[in-house]
């Protein structure tokens, strides 16, 4: 992709990586991933944001092509896909200095040796006169790491938010929310990013947000994903809502996480989903063993009711559920409303395992119910009153 005029005199300098297939060798992104870095030209200065992940910076230098001068390379965020082409963009041009926070310098040259003379810090509130343009330094830590920060410049209101307002996915000729001919998929892959990313960090997104206040912004430009210059506040709304569901009661709604070996608890998901959706609650299904969990997290984020199908395996929760649940715990997926159904071969262990798990989530168990081997007729009847039941009492509250 070439080079996007952002405001006059900012342009998108990024890359469009459709190769990266594992976020943090982690998280699948089978749609790619976006590096998105930006080129201010000031009367007076010229100021590199953020370089893109070693592989892509091929794209960067292109996208540098007769630029001749490179004041000042700030940098947001050291973890590599901001920081990897530091190195090289620095040996480029040898009198670039590098402006990032006091956290940030020193793990910058932890991870990345490089010369730390050409290193300054900038303080909260700090601004640089770049000749005509003004950029103005908002230490915000913990977005997601505890040296990140962003950059607000000042005479077109251009937030540079580094991993905040982000989300994954490529960008598919459209750099710009205005451009883009499938919102929906980069509001979802933006959830996705934040409950598998920047979850953890709430607390400290609301507190970013508060600090914004009174700011105009009229472009966010994040890190990865859509550059938002028509509906800016739509993307800080969104993750102002999603940040919430850490401290405040999530949507009325159910995820119902399944797994079968047999087949058994699969036949009472579908009677239990059954009863579900009579009650016209939100519901999404996804199959535990066949669905990687960064794709559960976002339901679990959002919604309040979570219904567990479950077998017992050796005496324990089938184990594919069990990493779920571990994760939701890592995540901190808190304070939801459970209910638990599923099959046992010859004895018990999966609902004793489950109640250790969710004390340690602060779950509330609601109902639960096993069934020894294949369901019975008079089982999946009950299964579907069981899913119906715990619909009522999740739209309750």
């Amino acid at each position: 992709m070439t080079a996007r005029e952002v405001r006059p005199g900012l342009t998108w300098v990024g890359a469009i990586d459709w190769e990266r297939r594992l976020f943090d060798s982690l998280i699948p992104t089978p749609q790619g991933t976006t590096y998105n870095a930006y080129l201010l030209k000031g009367s007076q200065r010229t100021v590199l944001l953020d370089t893109v992940d070693a592989t892509c910076l091929p794209a960067l230098l292109d996208h540098l092509h007769g630029v001749d001068r490179v004041d000042d390379i700030v940098i947001h965020h050291v973890e590599q896909d901001h920081s990897g082409s530091l190195p090289f963009v620095m040996e480029r041009y040898p009198e670039a200095r590098v402006l990032i926070s006091p956290k940030g310098r020193e793990m910058l040259l932890d991870h990345l040796r490089v010369d730390a003379g050409r290193v300054e810090t900038v303080e909260d509130g700090a601004t640089l006169d770049v000749g005509g343009r003004t950029l103005r330094f908002l230490l915000a830590p913990w977005q997601h790491w505890p040296e990140t920060m962003m950059t607000y410049e000042e005479t077109e209101g251009v937030l540079f938010s580094c991993d905040a307002f982000g989300g994954y996915g490529a960008l598919r000729g459209a750099i710009f929310d205005d451009e883009c001919t499938d919102p929906e998929f980069y509001r979802r892959e933006a959830l996705r990013y934040y409950a598998n990313i920047v979850a953890v960090f709430s607390r400290a997104v609301l507190q970013a947000i508060d600090k914004l206040a009174g700011v105009p912004v009229s472009v966010v430009a994040p890190s990865h994903g859509l550059i938002w210059r028509e509906r800016p506040g739509e993307i800080i709304d969104l993750y102002r809502q999603w940040a919430r569901y850490a401290t405040e009661p999530a949507e009325p709604g159910v995820t119902l996480i399944y797994g079968s070996m047999y087949g058994n608890t699969e036949r009472m998901m579908n009677a239990v989903a059954q009863g579900i959706s009579h009650e016209g609650l939100p519901l999404q299904i996804f199959d535990v063993t066949r669905t990687h969990v960064s794709y559960i997290l976002p339901s679990l984020w959002v919604y309040r009711g979570v219904m567990i199908g479950a077998p017992t395996y050796e005496g324990a929760l089938f184990p594919p559920m069990a990493h779920v649940l571990d994760m939701a715990a890592q995540k901190r997926v808190r304070d939801r409303m459970a209910a638990r159904f599923g099959s046992y071969g010859w004895s018990g262990g999966a609902q004793r395992h489950l109640e250790r798990v969710l004390e340690g989530l602060k779950w509330q168990l609601a109902e639960s119910f096993e069934f020894v081997g294949g369901p019975t007729e008079e089982d999946l009847k009950h299964g579907e009153e069981f899913g119906a039941r715990f619909a009522r009492l999740v739209a309750a509250g």
